[in-house]
C-alpha cells in the first residue's frame, strides 16, 4: 500500500515537473510581451518623457489628470463607441446570414466560401490603401460612377459628416468574412442527428434554423460579440492608413490618438496614459458586456 502511494506521489511530481517545463516558455513570453509592457505603460504614464532620451521627469498624476479633461480623447472614445455599435449591428446579422446560407448549401457553395473570405486574407494596411483610392474624390470609384450618371464628385473621406461611416463600412466589409467562418464553425458543431430528428418530427428547414439551430448557436454568438466589441475599441491600422484620424478629429480613435501623442509629438508619458486609459476602458466595457451576456444565460 505504501509502495503504491509512493509510486502515485512520484508520478504526480513527474507530471507536475513535465507540465512546468512545457509551460515555462509560454509563461516567459507572456510576462515579457504581455504583462511587463502593461506594467511599463502604467509606470511611464507618471513621467514626462519623449520616449528616446534617458531623462525622465516624474510628474505624478499630471498626465492622468490631463487625460480625464482631454476633450479630444473623449471624442476619440465616442468614435470608438460608434465603431463598436455599428460593427455589432452590421457584422453579426450579416455574418450569421452568410453562414446560414453556406451551411444550407453544403459543398455546392464552396466557391462562395473562398470568394467571400478573400477580404479577410488581405492585410488591413492593404485594404486601407485600396479603399483610400477607391473613395478618393478625384478618380475614385464612387466619384467615377457618380460622374458617369451625371453627378458630381463624391467626397466621403474628406467630409467630416461621412468619413467615420465610410471607414466603418470598410471595417465591416473586411471582418464580416471572419464572423461568417466563426458562425460556420458553430453550425458544424451541431450534430446532424439534431437536423434529421427535427425533419422527422415535421419541422421545415426554416423552423429548424430559427427554433433549433440559432438557439444552439447562442454561445458562439456571445463569443463573437465579445470579439467584435474588443476589436472595435482598439482598432488602429486601417483607420490610420485611410484617414489618419481626419478630417479634423472626425475619425480619430483612441489608438490613433495614442499613436500621435507617443510617436508623432514624442510625448511618450502622455501617450502611455492614453494607452492606460484605453486598457481600463476596454477592460471595463468587456467585463460589463460579459456580465450582461452571462446574466441572460443564467436567467
Amino acid at each position: 500500500m505504501d509502495m503504491n502511494k509512493s509510486l502515485a506521489g512520484r508520478r504526480k511530481r513527474q507530471i507536475a515537473t513535465c507540465a512546468f517545463v512545457f509551460l515555462l516558455p509560454v509563461l516567459v513570453f507572456m510576462i515579457a510581451y504581455l504583462v511587463w509592457p502593461i506594467i511599463a505603460t502604467f509606470v511611464n504614464s507618471f513621467y514626462q518623457w519623449n520616449g528616446i532620451s534617458a531623462d525622465k521627469k516624474f510628474i505624478g498624476f499630471y498626465n492622468w489628470n490631463k487625460l480625464m479633461h482631454d476633450v479630444d480623447f473623449w471624442r476619440a472614445f465616442g468614435n470608438n463607441i460608434k465603431v463598436m455599435v455599428i460593427s455589432l449591428v452590421v457584422q453579426m446579422p450579416v455574418g450569421i446570414l452568410l453562414a446560414t446560407f453556406l451551411d444550407a448549401g453544403g459543398k455546392k457553395f464552396d466557391i462562395f466560401k473562398s470568394v467571400w473570405f478573400l477580404p479577410m486574407l488581405m492585410s488591413a494596411v492593404a485594404v486601407g490603401y485600396l479603399f483610400r483610392y477607391a473613395l478618393a474624390t478625384n478618380g475614385g470609384l464612387i466619384s467615377s460612377i457618380s460622374q458617369l450618371f451625371g453627378g458630381g464628385p463624391v467626397d466621403l473621406l474628406g467630409n467630416q459628416a461621412t468619413a467615420l461611416y465610410a471607414v466603418i463600412g470598410v471595417i465591416c466589409w473586411q471582418f464580416i468574412p471572419f464572423y461568417m467562418v466563426y458562425y460556420m464553425a458553430g453550425y458544424a458543431s451541431i450534430s446532424e442527428d439534431v437536423y434529421e430528428a427535427a425533419i422527422m418530427d415535421g419541422a421545415t428547414h426554416s423552423q429548424y434554423i430559427f427554433k433549433i439551430a440559432l438557439p444552439l448557436l447562442v454561445p458562439t454568438i456571445k463569443s463573437a460579440i465579445i470579439l467584435s466589441l474588443i476589436g472595435s475599441l482598439k482598432y488602429f491600422d486601417l483607420v490610420y492608413v485611410m484617414t489618419g484620424g481626419g478630417p479634423g478629429t472626425s475619425t480619430e480613435l483612441m489608438a490613433t490618438y495614442m499613436y500621435k501623442n507617443s510617436f508623432v509629438t514624442f510625448n511618450m508619458g502622455y501617450g502611455s496614459a492614453i494607452a492606460g486609459g484605453m486598457f481600463i476602458l476596454i477592460t471595463l466595457i468587456a467585463a460589463i458586456a460579459m456580465k450582461i451576456l452571462n446574466g441572460k444565460e443564467t436567467a
